[in-house]
């Protein structure tokens, strides 16, 4: 069996139990949703949560021996390497971390930037309402949530979510959208979440409660308050959001954004969308905000990183695009690596998955009004 169709198997188990509250919820206190995170994930709540009780079942103990078999196999062929990866080679990170077309990603963007303080993710999937600890029960152990897994199961394979099957499938069943896929990579990564609340901006990126009467938005989001084992806290924002330049102009999204000034930014697997020149203004505010952008070929396209402006060090292999996006081959990138014959990476990252992945960092030169952290 497949690392996919087991984690499909099992991840359905505990998923399934999750019913959200009929009233729907905007925020949650941070014990609950870690208790939640750690329960879905196959790891043990608190020991005075009401959900410690149904750790005894025969069921969960199952998911339980499974899902820390599973975890460690992808632990150790990917998430181990990208870390170790990070620390040789991203030597300076600023406290912001852009990381557009994200979907749920959470797990890369920690494993790439462990040091950001506050993480802004986007994508189409809706981040969905809070889940509830007190809809959980024995009864609903054995339900099917075969989006959930379906979601969750192509990033643990090849590391990237599609997002046209991941919109269809977080919205089949009563437990949807990012969140509970956020809360459990934020539990297997080592997490503790403090605190979770449902946002949406406004036109001019100011965030509100969600549930606020008279907000007109195109952003809907959450923001989850964590902290890793050092115990300083960091903030995740995620969006529900069109970032085509149509979508960003009626959005907010990236006056949201420009609040948190220069940062760094992440893009992988991204459909080659910063190629399209409907997508131009995430591209210039990328190219504008970015100390340095850690990105696959998917990302913004070599013949916009101009030598004065930006110091390119290539890692890996490049490879021509898959054939859907054969139409965005580089000249300019291949040129980068006949000149600078980098080592292979020893982990997958993007569309290639299994086969020879690149990477580029690039550097801006003397950026202003930046402090490294």
């Amino acid at each position: 069996m497949t690392l996919v169709n087991s984690l499909a198997k099992h991840l359905a188990l505990a998923f399934a139990i999750l019913i959200l509250a009929a009233s729907g919820a905007f925020a949650a206190d941070g014990k609950t949703a870690d208790d939640i995170a750690h329960f879905i994930a196959g790891m043990r709540p608190s020991a005075d949560s009401p959900l410690a009780a149904l750790t005894a079942d025969a069921e969960w103990k199952r998911h339980e021996a499974f899902f820390n078999t599973s975890w460690k196999e992808f632990e150790d062929k990917n998430l181990s390497k990208v870390r170790a990866w990070s620390t040789e080679n991203v030597k300076q990170s600023q406290a912001t971390l852009y990381y557009m077309f994200s979907g749920p990603d959470i797990l890369y963007a920690d494993a790439f930037f462990p040091n950001a303080k506050t993480i802004i993710m986007s994508g189409l999937e809706p981040p969905g309402p809070i889940p509830q600890a007190g809809d959980i029960n024995a009864r609903a152990m054995s339900g099917q949530l075969g989006g959930i897994r379906a979601s969750l199961g192509n990033l643990l394979k090849h590391g990237y979510f599609i997002t046209s099957e991941m919109g269809s499938q977080l919205s089949r069943s009563r437990l949807y959208g990012t969140l509970p896929v956020i809360y459990l990579f934020l539990a297997r990564s080592g997490k503790t979440i403090h605190d979770v609340s449902l946002i949406a901006l406004d036109t001019e990126g100011k965030p509100h409660p969600q549930d606020e009467a008279g907000v007109k938005s195109y952003a809907s989001g959450v923001k989850i308050v964590y902290a890793g084992s050092d115990g300083q806290e960091r903030t995740l924002y995620y969006f529900r959001t069109d970032l085509s330049n149509k979508g960003v102009a009626a959005s907010g999204y990236l006056k949201f954004c420009q609040e948190f000034g220069t940062g760094d930014s992440l893009v992988k697997s991204a459909s080659y969308l910063l190629h399209n020149p409907g997508f131009s203004d995430v591209r210039d505010f990328l190219l504008k905000n970015s100390v340095a952008i850690l990105q696959d070929d998917t990302g913004i396209p070599v013949k916009y990183l101009g030598d004065a402006d930006w110091k390119l060090r290539p890692y890996g292999t490049y490879l021509h695009p898959i054939r859907q996006f054969w139409h965005a081959d580089q000249p300019k990138l291949w040129e980068l690596y006949r000149k600078e014959h980098p080592a292979p990476l020893d982990f997958s990252v993007g569309y290639h998955w299994g086969k020879p992945s690149n990477l580029l960092i690039a550097q801006k030169n003397n950026p202003a009004g930046t402090e490294v952290k």
